[in-house]
């Protein structure tokens, strides 16, 4: 059992997502960043699609009332048990009662901690991914208390070589999505040469780009979109749809992010610059 003293900016309890279920409109969801959501399961010997606390930008305050061990990987916010700073990408052993607490972000944006056995919380449609109009909570409050699942116990791969975060890299992949020929040469010049800056309008449904492209007037039948579709406004911005996003979509496809370009993203925090690299 671990108790939420603070619960952060915005903390939640993702697994890799909920499949199956976009013909009836929901969403996958799951962790914006599974590269380093894995990672942390991988060290503990945990199902890759154990879930995991997706924590975004400022950390939550957790009391554990039972032993377990843990893991952290992604985005750096100084993490410390009991005070004593802990290192991201290592495996740790907790006692009950210890405290588990984050401070200043250095790199990235999310950091993802697992638990051995993974976090025991509902799983609804096949998934423990948290999301408002499916599951009670869509994110961690004060005083709330989370299972673990403490009849799972796996081999420790604390020999593992490091992550390389490169949370830095600006370079998102991506193909041609299914109306990329609606763009103009003009336009197909400013995606695939322009420098973009992230807005302020970002969350776990879309990213939303500064720089706007020359307007059109396309339009388009409602069509299906997944995480990592770039969809083309009439005003000329470019919205990458995450993970909360919803299934279809009336905006043109332009392009479509790799599931690294995906994990990347997840990372980037407004104002920062990212590049199209176009894959054949």
């Amino acid at each position: 059992m671990i108790q939420v003293n603070k619960p952060g900016f915005y903390s939640s309890v993702q697994d890799l997502g909920r499949f199956g279920y976009r013909d009836k409109g929901v969403p996958i969801s799951g962790v914006m960043d599974s590269i380093s959501a894995k990672f942390a399961n991988k060290l503990l010997g945990n199902d890759e699609n154990d879930a995991v606390l997706e924590i975004t930008m400022t950390g939550p305050e957790l009391v554990f009332s039972r032993a377990t061990v843990i893991a952290i990987s992604g985005a750096i916010i100084s993490p410390k048990i009991n005070g004593a700073e802990i290192y991201n990408d290592e495996v740790y052993e907790i006692q009950p009662g210890d405290i588990l607490s984050f401070g200043e972000l250095k790199t990235g944006f999310r950091c993802y901690l697992a638990v051995q056995g993974g976090f025991n919380t509902e799983t609804i449609l096949g998934s423990k991914s948290w999301y408002i109009s499916l599951t009670t909570y869509s994110h961690l409050l004060q005083g709330k208390k989370i299972e673990v699942d403490e009849s799972s116990k796996q081999d420790i791969k604390d020999d593992l070589p490091g992550m390389n975060h490169n949370f830095d890299s600006k370079k998102l992949e991506v193909y041609k999505g299914p109306e990329f020929h609606l763009l103009t040469e003009e336009q197909e010049q400013q995606v695939l040469n322009g420098i973009f800056n992230i807005a302020k309008e970002n969350s776990r449904m879309a990213y939303q780009l500064k720089q706007q492209l020359y307007p059109h007037n396309y339009s388009i039948l409602t069509s299906a979109t997944t995480p990592g579709t770039v969809q083309f406004t009439p005003a000329g911005k470019l919205i990458i749809l995450m993970k909360d996003a919803q299934t279809t979509g009336g905006y043109p496809r332009v392009l479509q992010l790799t599931d690294n370009a995906i994990a990347l993203l997840a990372q980037k925090r407004t104002g920062e610059e990212v590049i199209f690299s176009l894959k054949e």
